[in-house]
């Protein structure tokens, strides 16, 4: 057997269960990287920093979650899901609180790298874990769902601007405290979780797995094949760049790359883009830009209702495409109102999060195998992380440079280009094993060479 028993109705609830805790560290990603721009302004006021500084702040937690994907999404496929997926919610924890109490830039920006960390390894761990334990046809609903939340955390950070404002000069240090506030409770619940059956197996833990099974489903296998699936110490990283392996990595880093820097370089400036026109009213900044992350939220609701329907591949491309149009529309236009901004701008997340914005949850889970799986989701997430930062520093430089227009038009060409890879790259996964993935792109063991021959 493959996992069928995962396609029982009575595994659901624990499925449900998985899903809430994993998705409740996309919401403190979503929450963590969206308050600093929201307090950008508060803080930014108090100590008087320039751009530079503003960029390096904005940044920070995006170079640690560079650095997080690579080395801690590797240490999950080496050391299990469990151990990292809740070692990593620590630097949720301490870092958060440490950001809040910073005395000085620097002390935030360091302490923000530091958080980094933390929320680059989660991307793995949490997306890798839900699409273990998920059933078939519906894993594309329950991976999406973590995008969701992403986008749910995001508009918190908004509410949570806006329901601490009267605090003043403390205000932006309560909006950083209280996703340490969110981190802990989320803690406390993922330890209970058991390891993923399938990470066992990769490492010739096949009784624990079968436990593991028994435990969640109620019936125990009598074995359980993987045969398609290279062991884990037989698969070097190499591997996630041979044949048919190659063009589904090149995929993955491509359209999310194109997605992050198109998505962060506009969304993390959004309350800098729309400030001049709210002659420094800053509850109607966070008021304005809150509505584009609302409907960011709304469009990646309505990619998780439709992943498992209409499938992957459309999904994803007619995304990238609304994105580029809306991006184009806004570059043409030199003498926009706060309005056409505000309309424009949550089209143009709407799009990018119905697709872009939750399948980075979904196709590196299904298109890279067991034993690589934790590895090559979080190298698909460090390059997304090299897009982020072009976008949060290359964007305010470009504005300054040469104005927001031009810049703009840089963004629209990214999003053009990742339509262009969806086009011609997007495979469809809809309602098939992860196993049966996987075969796919490793012949050799599917054709009956053996699995030792084919990933020595």
């Amino acid at each position: 057997m493959n996992f069928d028993s995962f396609d029982n109705p009575k595994t659901k609830r624990f499925q449900r269960k998985v899903t809430l805790l994993s998705a409740g560290g996309s919401f403190l990603d979503g929450y963590d990287l969206t308050v600093i721009a929201v307090a950008m302004p508060l803080f930014a006021d108090e100590w008087g920093i320039n751009a530079w500084q503003k960029s390096l702040v904005t940044s920070a937690a995006i170079f640690g979650s560079f650095i997080g994907a690579v080395l801690l999404g590797n240490l999950t496929d080496r050391f299990g899901r469990k151990a990292m997926y809740i070692v990593d919610l620590l630097a949720f924890v301490v870092f958060a609180v440490l950001t809040a109490f910073s005395p000085n830039v620097w002390f935030l920006i360091v302490f923000r790298f530091l958080l980094g960390l933390g929320i680059g390894a989660d991307y793995p761990i949490s997306s890798t874990l839900v699409a273990e334990f998920a059933p078939k046809k519906g894993r594309g609903k329950l991976s999406t769902s973590l995008g969701v939340m992403w986008f749910v955390g995001a508009v918190a950070a908004y509410l949570v601007g806006l329901a601490v404002m009267p605090m003043g000069d403390y205000a932006w240090r309560a909006m950083l405290l209280v996703g340490a506030v969110f981190a802990l409770v989320v803690f406390f619940f993922r330890i209970n979780l058991p390891e993923s059956p399938r990470w066992l197996i990769a490492h010739g833990r096949t009784k624990e797995a079968l436990d593991v099974v028994e435990n969640v489903t109620g019936e125990r296998p009598a074995t359980i094949d993987m045969s398609t699936e290279p062991a884990a110490e037989r698969a070097p990283l190499s591997l996630l760049f041979r044949g048919a392996q190659r063009n589904r990595t090149l995929f993955v880093c491509g359209f999310w790359f194109c997605y992050s820097t198109a998505y962060y370089g506009i969304s993390m400036y959004t309350p800098t883009i729309i400030a001049p026109f709210t002659h420094g009213n800053h509850t109607l900044v966070i008021l304005a830009s809150g509505v584009v992350a609302v409907l960011g939220l709304i469009g990646s609701l309505i990619g998780m209702n439709i992943v498992d329907i209409w499938g992957r591949r459309p999904l994803i491309i007619t995304s990238f495409t609304g994105l580029t149009v809306a991006l184009t529309v806004l570059a043409a236009v030199t003498n926009p109102s706060l309005e056409f901004l505000i309309v424009l701008f949550s089209i143009a997340v709407l799009f990018s999060n119905s697709g872009g914005g939750v399948l980075n949850f979904v196709y590196p889970t299904e298109l890279f195998p067991t034993a690589l799986r934790a590895t090559g989701s979080g190298l698909a997430t460090s390059v997304s992380r090299i897009g982020s930062i072009l976008g949060v520093v290359a964007f305010p430089n470009m504005v300054a440079a040469w104005g927001n227009n031009a810049a703009l038009w840089v963004f629209a060409a990214v999003g053009l280009t990742g339509t262009l890879i969806c086009v011609f790259m997007a495979p469809e996964t809809k309602g098939r094993g992860l196993e049966e993935i996987s075969a796919d792109a490793h012949a050799p063991a599917a054709a009956g060479i053996g699995t030792e021959q084919a990933y020595a």
